[in-house]
């Protein structure tokens, strides 16, 4: 199973060659769209839809990442941007699967191939809408079971219910980050902004890692503490080192600081009377309408259908 570099060069090239002229592609982490725009001997060039940037994919980036992904899968919340586009287009080979849209696998050639990062001409949504769609979906599926126990659902029905949640997980939490983004230049150190539904506020959390190991050893070395107390140079044991002696943290770990916005309160009692006025506005249609909605739900079903049998 797989390809040898040459070969996985040539089935890149032939899988990008095939594709529907103007299909458009997404990046696994940021959802940039964008298309194969020219396919040469040594690079692919892209180009981007939400701007005007075009960037070089490069054979030796590839055999890398192919590398890396047979040896340890490869888990795509994690990916530096210049990554993106890469795993987008190594998802389209038939040797390559995709777990949960997160995971990246080596796959049987007979099951791969059926990237979630390629949009279907038929039904090219933004991430918004499709959030939007899937979770009208799913709020219909709830509606129709009640609050039903899971394990008393009929096999068929649990399998869609399963779909629907990831799917809106998964596209929840990229607009999640998109808007944790935007939050982020408006939020002031220790300033905490209110909604209706909650409150959110500037988080900065430290991370520290090791220097590299030749650092280490000669700041040991001057400061006369035996290599082999932190052979490896294991932060569990880095860490006794530094409760015993008077060495500095800064001399054995670089550190840098992660920015987030952390949820810090719901207001699960606003939530639920806005729920309440939805459903009282609802009840107010006349039949007529209340038969239109739900019609309008069983079009947006046919519509997915119709795109993902495309």
């Amino acid at each position: 199973m797989g390809h040898s570099h040459d070969e996985l060069w040539e089935a890149v090239q032939d899988r990008c060659a095939a594709l529907e002229r103007g299909t458009e592609l997404v990046t696994p982490l940021s959802g940039r769209p964008f298309r194969v725009v020219e396919i040469g001997g040594d690079r692919l060039r892209i180009h981007f839809d939400d701007s005007s940037e075009e960037r070089t994919l490069w054979p030796g980036q590839f055999e890398l990442l192919a590398d890396r992904v047979a040896e340890h899968r490869l888990d795509v919340t994690g990916l530096q941007p210049g990554v993106e586009p890469y795993v987008t287009v190594l998802t389209l080979l038939a040797d390559y699967g995709v777990e949960d849209d997160d995971v990246v696998y080596v796959s049987d050639p007979e099951d791969g191939g059926g990237s979630p990062y390629l949009v279907s001409p038929v039904d090219a949504r933004t991430r918004p809408e499709r959030l939007h769609d899937d979770a009208l979906l799913l709020a219909d599926v709830l509606e129709r079971q009640e609050p039903a126990d899971p394990e008393t659902l009929e096999t068929d029905t649990l399998t869609d219910l399963y779909v629907l949640l990831s799917d809106v997980q998964h596209e929840a939490d990229r607009l999640r980050q998109t808007a944790r983004d935007a939050l982020l230049a408006r939020l002031g150190p220790d300033q905490e902004l209110h909604g209706r539904f909650g409150t959110v506020r500037r988080t900065v959390r430290e991370r520290r890692r090791p220097k590299d190991a030749e650092t280490v050893f000669d700041v040991l070395d001057d400061h006369g503490i035996p290599r082999e107390w932190v052979i490896g140079v294991d932060p569990d044991k880095l860490d006794i080192v530094l409760t015993v002696t008077d060495l500095d943290e800064d001399e054995v770990y670089d550190r840098d600081e992660q920015t987030y916005v952390q949820k810090t309160d719901v207001e699960e009692g606003e939530k639920y009377a806005r729920l309440q006025g939805l459903e009282a506005r609802i009840e107010q249609l006349a039949g007529s309408e209340r038969t239109d909605l739900r019609e309008d739900l069983r079009a947006l079903e046919d519509r997915l259908d119709e795109a993902l049998s495309a």
